[in-house]
C-alpha cells in the first residue's frame, strides 16, 4: 500500500523531504494494528484506488476528543466518481463510534481541487494550519 502514497506526492503535491519508504512502511503497519487510528481502502475489484488514514489523536480543551485524517488520497483517474466521500464519510463514521467530537484534516494550498471538495462536503469550520519541520 505504500505505492499509494504517489498519489498524493504526484504534483500539485511533492514528495517530503523525510520521505523514507522503510518508516513509512513500519507507520502504516502500526496504524493498521492499533486501536486508536484506521486505514481505510477503497477497491473497486481491479485494485486499491483509495486510501483514507485515520487517527485520533488528542483530547481538546476546547473541542473534546479530536480525529484527524492524515492521508486522503484516490487514484488520479478515479477521482471525482464518489471514492473520496465514501472514504471520507467511513472516516467520519469510524471516529464517531470512537467517541470523537469532530474530525480534521490539513490540506496544502497547493490542491484547490481537494478543496473544492472538501467545500462540498460541508464542514463544520475551516481554518489555517501552520507547521514547522524540525
Amino acid at each position: 500500500m505504500i505505492g499509494l502514497y504517489e498519489w498524493l506526492f504526484a504534483p500539485p503535491g511533492s514528495r517530503p523531504d523525510a520521505w523514507d519508504e522503510r518508516r513509512a512502511a513500519v507507520a502504516l503497519e502500526a496504524a493498521i494494528d492499533s486501536h486508536d487510528s484506521v486505514v481505510l481502502v477503497a477497491d473497486e475489484g481491479d485494485g486499491l484506488v483509495g486510501l483514507c488514514t485515520g487517527y485520533l489523536d488528542m483530547h481538546s480543551v476546547r473541542f473534546g476528543y479530536r480525529a484527524w485524517v492524515e492521508d486522503l488520497a484516490v487514484h488520479p483517474e478515479r477521482r471525482s466518481l464518489g471514492i473520496g466521500k465514501s472514504l471520507l464519510d467511513a472516516a467520519k463514521a469510524w471516529a464517531k463510534e470512537r467517541g470523537a467530537t469532530h474530525l480534521e484534516l490539513d490540506s496544502g494550498d497547493a490542491r484547490p481541487d481537494a478543496h473544492r471538495f472538501y467545500e462540498r462536503e460541508h464542514p463544520s469550520w475551516t481554518s489555517r494550519c501552520f507547521a514547522w519541520e524540525l
